[in-house]
């Protein structure tokens, strides 16, 4: 007798999960595929052939023409069994096959036989395998069964009806249209599973006219609907309807009512659909959220793992927009924070980091330190970018944030992990003064030991750019040598380069760089050789190590005059003569480059890959492409670049963006042009400014792009004098060109073109764009030390307004600061507020403000404006922007 098959636990490594399909083989199979034609047919080995069949499809397999049409000839012989296991194996492998039209006509008597069968079973295949091999042609012929067949007493075959027509629909609309009579009886069917999938169909039928679909959402949100699946996708229609409405009026709101009702279902998952609508509907105030809010912290109590998830999750997802609303589920979160399942725990922790307050920090800290070894590293990186978060919230917690994020670089962990940490490292020493000197230090702590050669360059370069401004930089020139005698040569050659940045900007360390980079001279590697021999003729031309030059800071520190795809093609086709390469042969104008792509709303780069932030930064991206046009090159240092501005709608032919760029007595114009039309090659693209509203503005430069592909980004500019300081107006846009048709099957283009212009959007100059976004890292030691003496107070008043978190979001938008010590959130429910800002006006002039929100009955906001800055002139500014706006 045969023994079973017993696993043994004790030798793990001798198992191996069997699988029926093991080394299968297309050929091996389609031989047994004979057995079909047998005249005495054994339904069991046929269904295991069927099944074979049917994973070699499902594992890509493909059968040639002659082999398909051989297994559908076959299978269709099964019909003649009366075994029901066999018939919907046979079922699935006609669907499988698809086969052609004129195969089809093979089996659509035996499938309509089957279809008026007395066998339920048989009914529901035979019209699923129907729909899906059909044509238009034949399905008028069946639509009187398949109506029949909606509105059926059976279940199975009701459902299977619907869920073909759910199908036909992406196919042949029209005939289904025609069915709406019966799918609307089907609705308030008593079968779960029916209900559910005559809602999807009705509602798909329908979701072309909005009228419609209000009015179903209407009908069935009275208590008609039973299943949970239904109503759940009632839910989803309410809250679409909802959000086409655009009503975010509180009480006014379209079937909010019935959204709060579907919080009492006895079904969790409608409740839970119901709480996620509620928290996901556009401009939901804290009354709306609190009963949703109020179920999910139930849910994160539950036994079940799954509804734990979706609530944390959700809680998740709000907290990015109202933290505060929240707060009260802190204290279950926190015991989340040691489950089981890993996925619940790290959405429990970025959700506390998001909501927790400047006390519970530490708090925190304890507990995520136990946290982090038993994670994998993508969750490790949420948990650093929660952190990274609170930092910037709370600039004063900065220290025990940057300990903790030191702590876990030493730990083990993967690329995307260890530089997740350092860019949230680099990101809190550039936005926090008081931070540079720590972290730094950790920084190079992490050089000692990394294995990753892209971070150790990465970080060197910063270490270059950051350290010699620091109190005692002779401390890094330590770590900086070491690479050059223990790491590989990419690395050493990043650290030469690092060390002669001190060389040039720290004249007491000149004469120990010197030496260190003599040694160099010896170095295995040509890069590193070439690199020292560079920088000892830059730093000591004539041999004496004495104060280093302008023009040679600017060659370590500085940006190359000419677009880097520019060079890199004069490069390539530049051949080797007498004559050396010339870097002023490179042609200057600038090229289609994907610089201004249009990047996901609230995505922005960080840490060592992003352009710095602060009035001090290095050169951004924008200033070398602009620095790179010499109409541009007189207009002095640029002090800010806008977010690109859309100009066109959505889906249009023409996508255009625009960023501002503001200099102290200039503002240039960039227009990010791209042509979706593939038929048409755009020439002498330009932008035509009307500033007859704009009087303090006037043109000196316009740009033209010589050509514009399709899908092929491109820039225009156009620059306009303005008085130093700030000035405001409105600029209407207008795209000229000349417009040529492409040839798309040889990408040729006409040599006629025709002009052409296309109308954008009106570009308003503001306040916000001449102030720059720095935060500080202790905001009442900054007030204090700026002094009283450009101190200007006083009050205003803002109207009605819905909430005083309204009020606050609009001053803040107005004057474009930096919000400090998370004081841009109001709490729910909150009569007075202070928000404090920061920021650094055009002439990098550093400006504190504290505004004093409170709200009375009747929603009327008052505020008192405090300003210090380092200028009397720009408070006094600041209270005309704002009582201007």
């Amino acid at each position: 007798m045969a023994q079973p098959l017993v696993k043994k636990d004790d030798d793990r490594d001798d198992e191996a999960e069997y699988s029926p399909f093991l080394g299968i083989e297309k050929g091996a199979v389609l031989q047994e595929a004979r057995v079909f034609n047998d005249p005495q047919l054994d339904p069991r080995r046929c269904s295991q052939v069927i099944t074979k069949l049917l994973y070699l499809l499902n594992q890509g397999e493909t059968f040639t023409k002659i082999e398909a049409t051989e297994v559908f000839f076959a299978v269709t012989k099964l019909f003649q069994s009366r075994d029901i296991g066999l018939r919907r194996m046979v079922y699935l492998m006609i669907k499988e096959l698809s086969p052609s039209a004129d195969e089809v006509i093979i089996v659509t008597s035996s499938l309509m036989k089957d279809m008026n069968s007395k066998t339920d079973m048989y009914r529901a295949n035979a019209i699923r395998v129907l729909c899906r091999i059909t044509d238009g042609t034949l399905l008028t012929q069946i639509e009187r069964y398949l109506k029949q067949a909606i509105v059926d007493k059976n279940p199975v075959v009701a459902s299977a009806a619907l869920v073909s027509g759910i199908h036909l629909l992406q196919t042949n609309p029209e005939i289904v249209k025609r069915w709406s009579n019966e799918v609307q009886e089907a609705v308030q069917s008593r079968a779960a599973l029916v209900q559910f999938h005559a809602l999807a169909l009705l509602h798909q039928i329908r979701q072309n006219d909005r009228l419609a679909v209000s009015k179903l959402v209407t009908s069935l949100t009275r208590g008609t609907v039973r299943s949970p699946l239904a109503q759940c996708l009632l839910i989803r229609y309410a809250s679409q309807v909802i959000h086409e409405s655009g009503n975010t009026q509180t009480g006014e709101r379209p079937f909010y009512d019935y959204l709060e009702s579907c919080l009492r279902h006895k079904a969790e998952m409608v409740i839970f659909e119901a709480a996620r609508a509620i928290t996901e509907l556009s401009g939901v105030t804290s009354r709306e959220l609190t009963p949703a809010i109020t179920v999910l912290q139930l849910f994160l109590s539950s036994s079940k793992p799954v509804l734990r998830f979706a609530a944390v999750r959700t809680l998740n997802k709000v907290a990015m927009t109202h933290p505060m609303a929240v707060t009260n589920c802190n204290i279950d979160m926190e015991s989340l924070i040691s489950d089981q399942n890993r996925s619940i725990a790290t959405l429990a922790i970025t959700t506390l980091l998001k909501t927790g307050n400047e006390s519970s920090v530490d708090r925190l800290m304890k507990q995520i330190t136990n946290f982090m070894s038993d994670i994998a590293d993508e969750f490790k990186i949420v948990v650093v970018e929660a952190i990274r978060s609170l930092c910037l919230k709370f600039p004063l917690k900065y220290r025990s944030l940057m300990n903790f994020l030191s702590n876990i670089l030493r730990e083990e962990g993967g690329f995307e992990y260890k530089k997740a940490i350092v860019d949230s490292i680099v990101l809190l020493i550039r936005d926090i003064p008081d931070a540079k000197e720590s972290g730094l230090f950790h920084l190079c702590e992490f050089i000692e030991d990394c294995e990753f050669t892209y971070l150790s360059t990465q970080i060197l370069h910063f270490l270059g750019n950051e350290g010699p401004k620091t109190s005692d930089p002779s401390k890094y020139i330590r770590y900086i040598y070491n690479r050059v005698i223990l790491e590989n040569a990419t690395v050493r050659a990043s650290a030469v380069s690092t060390l002669a940045k001190f060389g040039a900007m720290v004249d007491s360390l000149k004469p120990r760089i010197f030496v260190l980079l003599r040694r160099c001279l010896f170095d295995s590697d040509d890069e590193v050789r070439d690199r020292a021999t560079l920088y000892l003729n830059m730093l000591a031309g004539d041999g004496i190590v004495g104060e280093t030059g302008k023009d040679v800071k600017e060659f370590l520190f500085g940006s190359l005059n000419v677009p880097l795809g520019n060079l890199e093609t004069s490069l390539k086709n530049y051949e080797p003569s007498e004559e050396p390469f010339d870097i002023n042969s490179v042609p200057k104008d600038v090229k289609a480059q994907p610089l201004a792509e249009k990047k996901a709303p609230g995505k922005k780069p960080t840490g060592l890959g992003a352009a710095p932030t602060g009035p001090t930064s290095t050169v951004d991206a924008y200033e070398k492409l602009l620095s790179s046009i010499p109409e541009f090159a007189g207009f002095g240092k640029l002090f800010k670049s806008s977010a690109p501005v859309e100009l066109t709608e959505a889906e249009t032919e023409y996508a255009v963006n625009v960023v501002k760029h503001i200099y102290d007595g200039h503002v240039v114009f960039q227009y990010n042009c791209t042509n979706t039309v593939p038929e048409q090659l755009l020439e002498n693209v330009s932008v035509v400014v009307d500033a007859s509203e704009a009087e303090e503005f006037s043109e000196v430069v316009s740009k033209h792009l010589r050509s514009l592909p399709y899908d092929s980004p491109g820039h225009t500019f156009v620059a306009f004098e303005k008085p130093e300081g700030v000035a405001f107006g409105k600029f209407s846009n207008v795209l000229r060109f000349i417009v040529k048709e492409v040839d798309t099957s040889t990408g040729e283009a006409e040599e006629e073109g025709v002009e052409d212009e296309y109308q954008l959007e009106d570009l308003d100059v503001v306040a916000a764009d001449y102030m720059l976004k720095v935060g500080v890292s202790n905001f009442k030691n900054a007030w204090d030390s700026m002094g009283d003496d450009c101190e200007r107070v006083d009050e205003y008043g803002l109207g009605v307004r819905e909430s005083l978190a309204e009020a606050v979001n609009a001053v803040i938008n107005i004057l474009g600061m930096q919000p400090c010590e998370g004081t841009e959130v109001v709490p729910s429910n909150s009569r007075s507020h202070t928000c404090l800002l920061s920021g650094v006006f055009i002439g990098n002039v550093k400006v504190l403000v504290r505004l004093s929100f409170g709200i009375d009955g009747p929603k009327q906001v008052a505020m008192k404006l405090a300003v210090r800055s380092e200028d009397p002139a720009v408070s006094d500014t600041i209270h005309e922007i704002v009582a201007s706006g």
